[in-house]
Protein backbone atom coordinates (compact mmCIF):
# COMPACT_ATOMS: atom_id res chain seq x y z
CA UNK A 1 0.00 0.00 0.00
CA UNK A 2 1.72 3.56 -1.03
CA UNK A 3 1.65 6.10 1.56
CA UNK A 4 2.08 10.09 0.06
CA UNK A 5 5.50 10.82 -1.37
CA UNK A 6 7.44 12.53 -4.05
CA UNK A 7 7.25 11.88 -7.64
CA UNK A 8 8.34 8.49 -9.19
CA UNK A 9 10.39 10.32 -11.43
CA UNK A 10 11.21 13.75 -13.32
CA UNK A 11 10.52 13.57 -16.84
CA UNK A 12 10.86 17.18 -18.88
CA UNK A 13 8.17 19.33 -18.38
CA UNK A 14 7.05 22.14 -20.25
CA UNK A 15 4.30 24.45 -18.85
CA UNK A 16 1.91 26.86 -20.59
CA UNK A 17 -1.06 28.33 -20.81
CA UNK A 18 -3.82 28.62 -23.82
CA UNK A 19 -4.93 31.86 -24.97
CA UNK A 20 -8.27 31.48 -23.14
CA UNK A 21 -6.12 30.58 -19.63
CA UNK A 22 -6.13 27.55 -19.34
CA UNK A 23 -2.32 26.06 -17.10
CA UNK A 24 -0.99 23.37 -18.44
CA UNK A 25 1.98 21.22 -18.47
CA UNK A 26 3.31 18.81 -21.07
CA UNK A 27 5.41 15.79 -19.36
CA UNK A 28 7.87 13.83 -21.51
CA UNK A 29 8.72 14.21 -25.42
CA UNK A 30 6.88 11.19 -26.56
CA UNK A 31 5.08 11.15 -29.39
CA UNK A 32 1.91 9.52 -28.39
CA UNK A 33 -0.14 12.11 -26.08
CA UNK A 34 -2.50 11.31 -22.85
CA UNK A 35 -4.85 14.20 -21.11
CA UNK A 36 -4.93 13.82 -17.68
CA UNK A 37 -8.63 14.86 -16.34
CA UNK A 38 -8.15 15.60 -12.70
CA UNK A 39 -11.03 15.63 -10.09
CA UNK A 40 -12.59 18.14 -7.45
CA UNK A 41 -9.61 20.59 -6.59
CA UNK A 42 -8.94 20.49 -9.89
CA UNK A 43 -4.84 20.85 -10.01
CA UNK A 44 -2.63 18.78 -12.50
CA UNK A 45 -0.15 17.89 -10.12
CA UNK A 46 -2.24 15.10 -8.66
CA UNK A 47 -0.92 13.46 -11.51
CA UNK A 48 2.66 13.92 -11.21
CA UNK A 49 3.27 11.61 -8.14
CA UNK A 50 2.62 8.29 -9.90
CA UNK A 51 1.02 8.54 -13.29
CA UNK A 52 3.02 10.94 -14.90
CA UNK A 53 5.80 9.13 -14.18
CA UNK A 54 4.93 5.93 -15.52
CA UNK A 55 3.01 7.22 -18.62
CA UNK A 56 6.56 8.75 -19.80
CA UNK A 57 8.53 5.62 -18.99
CA UNK A 58 6.13 4.13 -21.73
CA UNK A 59 6.68 6.32 -23.99
CA UNK A 60 3.83 9.05 -23.48
CA UNK A 61 3.53 12.32 -23.74
CA UNK A 62 1.59 13.31 -20.37
CA UNK A 63 -0.75 16.53 -20.36
CA UNK A 64 -1.98 17.60 -17.29
CA UNK A 65 -3.96 20.87 -16.57
CA UNK A 66 -5.82 23.01 -13.68
CA UNK A 67 -9.22 23.87 -13.86
CA UNK A 68 -9.48 25.00 -10.22
CA UNK A 69 -12.31 25.23 -8.12
CA UNK A 70 -14.64 25.98 -11.00
CA UNK A 71 -16.04 24.76 -12.84
CA UNK A 72 -17.72 22.22 -10.60
CA UNK A 73 -19.94 20.44 -12.91
CA UNK A 74 -18.93 17.89 -15.52
CA UNK A 75 -20.73 19.70 -18.71
CA UNK A 76 -18.31 22.72 -18.19
CA UNK A 77 -15.49 20.67 -17.42
CA UNK A 78 -15.90 19.03 -20.45
CA UNK A 79 -15.75 22.22 -22.69
CA UNK A 80 -12.85 23.21 -21.02
CA UNK A 81 -10.88 20.52 -21.88
CA UNK A 82 -12.30 20.68 -25.27
CA UNK A 83 -10.75 23.94 -24.92
CA UNK A 84 -7.33 22.39 -23.90
CA UNK A 85 -7.37 20.17 -26.82
CA UNK A 86 -8.14 22.82 -29.27
CA UNK A 87 -5.81 25.16 -28.43
CA UNK A 88 -2.54 22.19 -28.28
CA UNK A 89 -3.78 21.01 -32.01
CA UNK A 90 -3.94 17.29 -30.26
CA UNK A 91 -4.46 14.06 -32.74
CA UNK A 92 -7.51 12.15 -31.42
CA UNK A 93 -5.87 10.65 -28.02
CA UNK A 94 -6.52 8.98 -24.95
CA UNK A 95 -8.56 10.85 -22.21
CA UNK A 96 -8.25 9.71 -18.16
CA UNK A 97 -10.70 10.65 -15.57
CA UNK A 98 -10.96 10.89 -11.97
CA UNK A 99 -13.97 11.40 -10.31
CA UNK A 100 -15.11 14.58 -11.42
CA UNK A 101 -13.13 14.23 -14.43
CA UNK A 102 -14.27 11.06 -15.45
CA UNK A 103 -17.86 12.32 -15.34
CA UNK A 104 -16.62 15.24 -17.51
CA UNK A 105 -15.11 12.98 -19.86
CA UNK A 106 -18.26 11.29 -20.19
CA UNK A 107 -19.85 14.42 -21.37
CA UNK A 108 -16.94 15.15 -24.01
CA UNK A 109 -17.21 11.88 -25.40
CA UNK A 110 -20.98 12.63 -26.26
CA UNK A 111 -20.83 15.59 -27.46
CA UNK A 112 -16.85 15.50 -29.57
CA UNK A 113 -15.90 11.53 -29.09
CA UNK A 114 -14.08 12.11 -32.87
CA UNK A 115 -11.58 13.95 -30.55
CA UNK A 116 -11.12 10.89 -28.17
CA UNK A 117 -9.17 7.36 -29.01
CA UNK A 118 -10.31 6.16 -25.82
CA UNK A 119 -11.08 7.02 -22.43
CA UNK A 120 -10.56 5.55 -19.32
CA UNK A 121 -12.89 6.32 -16.50
CA UNK A 122 -11.80 6.11 -12.49
CA UNK A 123 -14.18 6.58 -9.71
CA UNK A 124 -17.33 7.14 -12.23
CA UNK A 125 -20.94 7.08 -11.99
CA UNK A 126 -23.68 7.25 -14.30
CA UNK A 127 -26.34 8.37 -11.93
CA UNK A 128 -26.97 10.15 -8.22
CA UNK A 129 -27.46 7.52 -5.41
CA UNK A 130 -28.92 8.48 -1.56
CA UNK A 131 -25.62 8.50 -0.33
CA UNK A 132 -24.03 11.28 -2.60
CA UNK A 133 -26.98 13.34 -1.97
CA UNK A 134 -26.85 12.91 1.41
CA UNK A 135 -23.54 14.15 1.58
CA UNK A 136 -24.35 17.08 -0.81
CA UNK A 137 -26.56 18.21 1.21
CA UNK A 138 -25.08 17.76 4.32
CA UNK A 139 -22.23 20.19 2.53
CA UNK A 140 -24.29 22.57 1.35
CA UNK A 141 -25.92 23.00 4.62
CA UNK A 142 -22.03 23.27 6.60
CA UNK A 143 -21.34 26.20 3.54
CA UNK A 144 -24.47 28.06 4.65
CA UNK A 145 -23.53 28.01 8.03
CA UNK A 146 -20.68 30.57 6.99
CA UNK A 147 -18.39 28.31 9.19
CA UNK A 148 -15.52 25.41 8.45
CA UNK A 149 -14.99 22.80 11.04
CA UNK A 150 -11.41 22.95 12.15
CA UNK A 151 -8.68 21.47 10.17
CA UNK A 152 -7.91 18.93 12.25
CA UNK A 153 -11.58 17.60 12.05
CA UNK A 154 -12.10 18.47 8.25
CA UNK A 155 -8.34 16.30 7.60
CA UNK A 156 -9.88 13.35 9.27
CA UNK A 157 -13.72 13.97 7.45
CA UNK A 158 -11.48 13.44 4.25
CA UNK A 159 -9.38 10.80 5.35
CA UNK A 160 -12.10 8.27 6.39
CA UNK A 161 -13.66 9.39 3.24
CA UNK A 162 -11.17 9.27 0.53
CA UNK A 163 -9.22 5.98 1.87
CA UNK A 164 -9.28 2.19 1.76
CA UNK A 165 -9.52 0.40 5.77
CA UNK A 166 -6.25 -1.29 4.55
CA UNK A 167 -4.56 2.09 4.43
CA UNK A 168 -6.52 3.66 7.75
CA UNK A 169 -4.89 0.42 9.31
CA UNK A 170 -1.66 0.79 8.86
CA UNK A 171 -1.04 3.76 11.49
CA UNK A 172 2.42 5.21 9.56
CA UNK A 173 0.25 5.76 6.33
CA UNK A 174 -2.99 6.95 7.71
CA UNK A 175 -0.58 9.81 9.77
CA UNK A 176 1.43 10.46 6.79
CA UNK A 177 -2.39 11.10 4.83
CA UNK A 178 -3.51 13.24 7.90
CA UNK A 179 -0.72 15.52 7.42
CA UNK A 180 -1.40 16.11 4.00
CA UNK A 181 -5.28 16.54 4.29
CA UNK A 182 -4.81 18.86 7.33
CA UNK A 183 -1.99 20.81 5.48
CA UNK A 184 -4.85 21.66 2.53
CA UNK A 185 -7.62 22.42 5.17
CA UNK A 186 -4.94 24.91 7.11
CA UNK A 187 -3.89 26.65 3.68
CA UNK A 188 -7.68 26.51 2.21
CA UNK A 189 -6.16 24.66 -0.32
CA UNK A 190 -8.72 21.40 -1.64
CA UNK A 191 -6.73 18.21 -1.83
CA UNK A 192 -8.05 16.75 -5.32
CA UNK A 193 -11.03 14.45 -5.30
CA UNK A 194 -11.44 15.02 -2.00
CA UNK A 195 -14.93 16.61 -2.33
CA UNK A 196 -18.14 14.97 -3.30
CA UNK A 197 -19.19 14.62 -6.63
CA UNK A 198 -21.63 17.29 -8.19
CA UNK A 199 -25.37 15.88 -8.02
CA UNK A 200 -26.26 14.68 -11.16
CA UNK A 201 -29.01 13.18 -13.25
CA UNK A 202 -29.88 9.29 -14.54
CA UNK A 203 -27.18 9.94 -17.37
CA UNK A 204 -27.03 5.86 -17.96
CA UNK A 205 -29.18 5.84 -20.82
CA UNK A 206 -27.15 8.65 -22.87
CA UNK A 207 -23.80 6.42 -21.87
CA UNK A 208 -25.44 4.01 -24.35
CA UNK A 209 -24.08 6.47 -27.39
CA UNK A 210 -20.68 6.67 -26.58
CA UNK A 211 -18.59 5.32 -29.63
CA UNK A 212 -14.85 4.87 -28.61
CA UNK A 213 -13.60 2.01 -26.41
CA UNK A 214 -13.69 2.96 -22.69
CA UNK A 215 -12.07 1.34 -19.49
CA UNK A 216 -14.05 1.68 -16.31
CA UNK A 217 -11.52 1.88 -12.79
CA UNK A 218 -13.30 1.23 -9.75
CA UNK A 219 -12.29 1.10 -6.42
CA UNK A 220 -13.48 -1.29 -4.27
CA UNK A 221 -13.32 0.70 -0.85
CA UNK A 222 -14.76 3.94 -2.35
CA UNK A 223 -17.63 5.29 -0.48
CA UNK A 224 -18.22 8.52 -2.35
CA UNK A 225 -18.11 6.71 -6.17
CA UNK A 226 -18.92 3.36 -4.91
CA UNK A 227 -17.74 0.75 -7.29
CA UNK A 228 -20.71 -0.88 -8.26
CA UNK A 229 -22.22 2.85 -9.95
CA UNK A 230 -18.81 2.02 -11.71
CA UNK A 231 -20.23 -0.93 -12.96
CA UNK A 232 -23.03 0.62 -14.25
CA UNK A 233 -21.23 2.98 -16.51
CA UNK A 234 -19.19 -0.09 -17.82
CA UNK A 235 -22.25 -2.04 -18.89
CA UNK A 236 -24.37 1.10 -20.19
CA UNK A 237 -21.36 1.81 -22.30
CA UNK A 238 -21.17 -0.37 -25.64
CA UNK A 239 -18.12 -2.22 -25.88
CA UNK A 240 -17.10 -1.15 -22.51
CA UNK A 241 -14.31 -2.83 -20.09
CA UNK A 242 -14.81 -2.71 -16.04
CA UNK A 243 -11.79 -2.88 -13.73
CA UNK A 244 -12.15 -2.87 -10.05
CA UNK A 245 -9.34 -2.04 -7.79
CA UNK A 246 -8.96 -4.22 -3.93
CA UNK A 247 -8.26 -2.38 -1.08
CA UNK A 248 -8.76 0.98 -2.27
CA UNK A 249 -11.23 4.32 -1.71
CA UNK A 250 -11.54 7.27 -3.69
CA UNK A 251 -7.61 7.99 -4.58
CA UNK A 252 -7.50 4.67 -5.41
CA UNK A 253 -4.58 5.70 -8.35
CA UNK A 254 -2.53 7.22 -5.64
CA UNK A 255 -3.31 4.06 -2.62
CA UNK A 256 -2.27 1.81 -5.21
CA UNK A 257 -0.67 3.39 -8.39
CA UNK A 258 1.47 0.33 -9.42
CA UNK A 259 -2.17 -1.56 -9.91
CA UNK A 260 -3.72 1.37 -11.35
CA UNK A 261 -0.54 2.17 -13.58
CA UNK A 262 -0.86 -0.85 -14.93
CA UNK A 263 -4.26 -0.95 -15.41
CA UNK A 264 -4.04 2.28 -17.66
CA UNK A 265 -1.06 0.92 -19.76
CA UNK A 266 -2.62 -1.89 -20.34
CA UNK A 267 -5.38 -0.15 -21.87
CA UNK A 268 -3.34 2.30 -23.54
CA UNK A 269 -2.20 -0.37 -25.55
CA UNK A 270 -5.02 -1.93 -26.96
CA UNK A 271 -5.72 1.61 -28.25
CA UNK A 272 -4.95 2.82 -32.22
CA UNK A 273 -1.77 4.37 -32.54
CA UNK A 274 -2.38 8.38 -32.46
CA UNK A 275 -0.29 9.80 -35.60
CA UNK A 276 1.98 12.14 -33.82
CA UNK A 277 2.43 14.67 -36.83
CA UNK A 278 -0.79 16.26 -35.95
CA UNK A 279 0.30 17.55 -32.95
CA UNK A 280 1.24 21.12 -32.39
CA UNK A 281 2.21 20.47 -28.51
CA UNK A 282 5.90 21.27 -27.96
Amino acid sequence: MSAPGTPGGTPSATPGRTPSGIPYTVHGTGPRPVVLVAGAGGTGRIWEHHQVPALTAAGYRAITFDHGEEPTDPQALAARTVALLDALGLPRCPLVGHSLGALAVQELLLTDAHRVSGALLAATRGRSDVLAEALARAETATADTGTRPPPAYEAYARLVMNLSPRTLADERAAAEWLDLFELAALTGASAAADRPLPPLGNRLADLGRIPVPVLVAGFADDVLAPAPLGREVAAAIPGARYAELADAGHLGFLERPDAFNTVLLDFLATLAPTDPGVSRVP
